[in-house]
């Protein structure tokens, strides 16, 4: 399971004040505690950009986000709007399975030290994965979200 980061925009017609904004993080802060999240910057003072973040666990993200922006409209009073979403990566495998399922894919993912101790990922794809999805970009995300060295084969 990845650990997403998902942004709400809690007051879009930008009409919360600072009491209610703070009234309103109270009642996130338990909310959140139930749904199992965690509050990123949780702030009482009225921020420029109403903009909650908060750290879920999930395999589901489009489950997620709604029900964080339903605890958001419950908490404020306000119509939030969905942001983005990203995730934290720890460089896990399961890190490099959300990336290539980011993509559509799925992979065999082996991880092995190189003889100074770090880390080579190798990923084996179908060859027809390669087809519809350029390597480099596959690739490249990996890199990212591993921070190590990636090495994609195919079957």
């Amino acid at each position: 399971m990845r650990t997403a980061v998902l942004r709400i925009d809690v007051d879009p017609a930008r009409e919360l004040t600072e009491a209610r904004w703070a009234r309103g993080m109270r009642a996130l802060r338990d909310d959140a505690a139930t749904f199992g999240a965690e509050i990123l910057g949780d702030n009482a003072a009225l921020p420029p950009r109403r903009e909650v973040q908060m750290l879920v666990e999930t395999g589901d993200a489009d489950t997620s986000v709604r029900e964080v922006v339903r605890l958001c409209a419950k908490a404020f009073g306000t119509e939030p709007v969905a942001a983005a979403v990203t995730y934290v990566s720890r460089g896990t495998d399961d890190d490099a399975h959300g990336v290539l399922a980011g993509f559509g894919l799925t992979a065999e993912v082996v991880r092995e030290a190189d003889a100074g101790g770090f880390d080579i990922v190798h990923i084996t794809l179908r060859s027809a994965d390669l087809e519809r999805v350029p390597e480099s970009r596959i690739h490249t995300a990996l890199e990212a979200a591993l921070n190590c060295e990636v090495r994609i084969s195919t079957r």
